[in-house]
């Protein structure tokens, strides 16, 4: 474990200022590492406010490159880098955010093996992408290394979150995902409001700095519903299904 610097003291004041979030609980956000899958909207958000908030090391994955379409939403990326890989992209303007974190950049899909690997090596994984088949992939694999898991979506003018804890036994994501059929839209179809991805990216990584220092109460077996159209948030109880292929192996 890596001791505070005075001046990681000073720099992260604000959260230690925060009612039962002391030095210890910034402690372990620095010696913190997180795996975030894809830096597209959700993603940039999601590693801008881990990075900002002092989690010392970052894994990010993405085999895409900066197109001109993707800076409507995805704040790291710029004019300036379009053309290089999203990973390479946002690794410089995280580092100009804070130039303490540790990063490991991978441009190239996972295969499940490959992924098991990584999962096992992280505390945390963060979902950040935007199809039905990788998401319950990462689902399966978090699962099986008892890996927190916080998972975002966003389209259109709709978000949703769902938290996954393994070691409390919670509701998976597949648990959820067979309601959703054979639907796999995508914001190059549907469209989705720049803002969105921001909310739902913002409200992933706080979720993901509760999870990882035990402080407030993670919305577990809930899944939290944005609607943009009317600024309004729903969350609606889910319960692990019996016959889960995933959570209900390790019942």
């Amino acid at each position: 474990m890596k001791k505070l610097s005075t001046a990681q003291a000073m720099r992260y004041n604000r959260h230690v200022l925060l009612s039962g979030f002391d030095l210890d609980k910034q402690e372990i956000l620095v010696n913190s590492k997180v795996l975030v899958i894809g830096i597209g909207g959700l993603g940039c958000a999601v590693s801008q406010y881990l990075t900002a908030s002092g989690v010392g090391h970052l894994t990010l994955i993405d085999d895409d490159v900066v197109e001109s379409t993707n800076l409507q939403r995805q704040v790291l990326h710029e004019e300036q880098t379009i053309g290089l890989l999203k990973v390479e992209s946002a690794a410089v303007a995280l580092k100009r955010l804070n130039a303490g974190v540790e990063l490991t950049l991978l441009s190239q899909r996972q295969s499940e093996k490959e992924l098991s690997t990584l999962i096992e090596g992280h505390d945390l994984v963060l979902d950040c992408t935007d199809n039905f088949t990788t998401r319950n992939l990462i689902n399966k694999v978090s699962y099986q290394h008892s890996k927190p898991l916080v998972s975002g979506a966003a389209i259109r003018m709709e978000g949703q979150v769902f938290c996954i804890d393994p070691t409390r036994k919670s509701a998976c994501y597949a648990c959820i995902s067979h309601n959703f059929g054979e639907q796999d839209l995508s914001c190059v179809e549907s469209g989705v409001m720049s803002p969105v991805v921001g909310i739902i990216g913002s409200t992933q990584a706080l979720e993901a700095i509760k999870m990882l220092t035990d402080y407030g109460e993670p919305p577990i077996n809930q899944l939290q519903l944005f609607d943009a159209m009317r600024s309004d948030w729903q969350a609606f109880n889910v319960s692990a299904r019996p016959n889960c292929p995933v959570c209900g192996q390790f019942d």
